[in-house]
Parts: structure tokens; sequence; C-alpha cells
């Protein structure tokens, strides 16, 4: 069936201002910081942030692609040393813990890269006692968002929000068990991919990364 196009973004730039929308409620405040999950919700989250008025960064977060089938995630790894299992994946196609184990060490070293790449000499913001919210441009499986969580939680924020402009049902649920909010614009069924609810879904490059990041600074 084809998409309706009151259901699709025309880009990243127009789903952050709908997705800052819902968000008038965290405007202005002094305890409020926005973080992006590279590189598609780095374009998202600035639009968040611009509007409403506080601090944005980059949270680097690495998703663990099944083999053969990287766009399926078997897991994902973050900042701080966090790896999330999605053991559904992993116990349904019977990947082994060496398999699990190599993909990520490979995505360390990029998350690594990453980090120096965008963030470059600029320290992370404290995020004590702070509401998170963490942005990205959809929400397929969690398994990047859900590793995101528990990265941040451990870092003492007062809360975490999830906001996206589009997620499946069944995952934004499954994430309102873990953040304190989950704010999702639009969840699409049939879902299918998070690329299919976006006119323009031409990949976000480091470079532009780097740009919406020093000019929030």
């Amino acid at each position: 069936m084809p998409l309706v196009s009151t259901q699709t973004f025309a880009n990243r730039v127009e789903a952050g201002q709908m997705l800052a929308a819902q968000l008038t409620a965290y405007r202005d405040r002094d305890d409020v910081v926005v973080l992006a999950l590279p590189r598609g919700g780095v374009p998202v989250a600035s639009e968040v942030a611009g509007a409403l008025g506080v601090p944005f960064d980059v949270f680097v977060v690495r998703k663990l692609g099944v083999p053969g089938h990287e766009e399926l995630a078997m897991g994902a790894i973050a900042s701080g040393g966090v790896r999330e299992v999605n053991r559904d994946v992993v116990d349904a196609l019977g990947i082994p813990g060496n398999v699990i184990d190599a993909v990520a060490a490979r995505e360390q070293r990029e998350l690594e890269r990453r980090e120096a790449a965008y963030r470059g000499n600029r320290r992370t913001l404290s995020l004590i006692n702070t509401t998170v919210i963490l942005v990205d441009d959809g929400l397929a499986t969690g398994s990047t968002m859900r590793a995101a969580v528990m990265a941040v939680r451990q870092q003492q924020p007062a809360r975490v929000i999830v906001a996206v402009p589009v997620g499946a049902v069944s995952t934004c649920a499954d994430l309102a068990t873990e953040a304190d909010d989950v704010v999702c614009v639009r969840t699409p069924e049939p879902f299918v991919a998070v690329g299919m609810w976006y006119r323009d879904f031409a990949p976000t490059t480091d470079q532009e990364v780097r740009s919406l990041l020093e000019k929030a600074t």
C-alpha cells in the first residue's frame, strides 16, 4: 500500500520541528539537556534543542548488526561500556557469543573514532540531576536507544526521556518501561523501517554532525 504523504516527513529537519512541538513542556529549562544519537538523530535533535532553548550534544551508540544482515540489530553498545543484546534476535538466529564479541569489538573502535571526530576537545555535558531527552530519527527494534538509556542512567540524571519522530508501536511501548517517558510523533502500522517514513532519508555525514554541534556551541 503506498504511503500517504501526510504520514511521511519531508526530511529530518521537518521531523525535528514536529517533535519539538511535542516537547514544549521542557522549553527554556536550565535542567534539560538534549542528546542526539548520531548520525541520523543529530539534525532532528538540533531542531529540538533550538526550539526548546536548551543545550545539546551527541551520545554515541553503535548498533551490533547481524553478520550478513547488518540492518538487523542483535544489540548495541554505548559510551560507558554498556552493551545491550537483543535476546530474541540472538536466540532465534542461534548467534554464538564469540560472534557478538567480534562485532562489538569492531563497533567499539568506531564508537571511539566518532566520539573523537564529533566532539574534538569539547567537554561532555554533565548529566547529574538533569532531564535528558534522547533523540533519534526513528525507532525500529530499539536496541540502540535501549543501550543509550542504560548508559545515560549511569550518569545519574533525574529523568530520561526518549523522543523520536516515528517508531514501531511495540518498540515505543517496550521503551516506556525503561525510560521515564517516551514521546513518539507517529507510530504507523505496518512500520517496516524508519526510512520509509521520510521522503528524504539521505545519510547524515560526519561533517554535518560536526557543523551542527559547532553551531550549537
